[in-house]
């Protein structure tokens, strides 16, 4: 999983809880910030910490425009797209080279 690549992603505080979708250039970064709760906001408030999805793009406009995109969607629609590549809701920062 290349983490330096621009990507759309989604956070899950446990399975079926609470999301949060955001855009980065470096994945692995990201995470961290947000499973360490490095940064106060919404994902430290509510422990929104288990990165479940990404989707990778080749420039970071394409993730900005897919993110508003998703953020637009049924809650039913992104559990769907959540199950559809990661049906345990394993968290995926485990596989991120660090």
């Amino acid at each position: 999983m290349s983490e330096k690549r621009p990507c759309v992603y989604i956070l899950a505080s446990r399975r079926n809880g609470t999301l949060y979708l955001g855009v980065t250039t470096d994945l692995a970064r990201r995470a961290y910030e947000h499973k360490t709760h490095a940064v106060p906001g919404f994902t430290q408030r509510y422990a929104v910490d288990r990165l479940v999805y990404v989707e990778f793009h080749d420039a970071v406009t394409d993730a900005i425009l897919r993110e508003k995109q998703l953020k637009r969607w049924k809650r039913a629609w992104k559990i769907a797209l959540i199950e559809r590549d990661n049906p345990q809701w394993r968290d995926l920062y485990d596989d991120l080279p660090l």
